[in-house]
């Protein structure tokens, strides 16, 4: 099942792939955020042009496991995917996983490939800072260690 993650930010939107058996994520883009309706249509895109699904989105919930305001929008965005993406997959299910740590897991990860030799500007890093993240919670999520939220937890 090829599974689409999405790492929801103030700037900009990291999105990472599964393989087509579901078992491997890698990072896939960073979108820049305009207006929801526009980000929501160009998620929708890449659910039909990959094949997507399943979308995992990411929520920021906080330290103490509570959910914010940012954590209610996710349940939010998550029903206007599932709307907007019918007409082009009928079986796409949405599920909400904690990403606490995805961006501090992602930026070391980084840390670790500039050390290694990797040639990686501060530019660079930001950029696929996004996509990585989403890379770390939907591998997690892939190998069983994430369990979905269930929506109505977060209104």
């Amino acid at each position: 099942m090829r599974t689409l993650a999405i790492d929801y930010g103030l700037k900009r939107v990291g999105l990472a792939l599964s393989d087509a058996g579901g078992t491997l994520a890698s990072p896939l883009s960073v979108l820049q955020r305009s207006t929801d309706a526009a980000l929501i249509q160009q998620i929708v895109k890449t659910i039909d042009y990959e094949g997507v699904d399943r979308v995992v989105l990411g929520v920021p919930l906080n330290m103490d496991g509570t959910a914010g305001p940012n954590a209610k929008a996710m349940a939010v965005l998550g029903r206007e995917i599932l709307v907007k993406a019918a007409p082009y997959n009928s079986r796409l299910s949405v599920v909400l996983v904690d990403e606490r740590l995805s961006s501090f897991d992602a930026e070391q990860s980084l840390n670790d490939r500039k050390r290694a030799g990797e040639r990686l500007t501060r530019k660079g890093k930001k950029q696929q800072l996004d996509a990585m993240a989403a890379a770390v919670f939907l591998q997690s999520f892939l190998d069983g260690n994430l369990i979905a939220i269930d929506p109505e937890s977060l209104r």
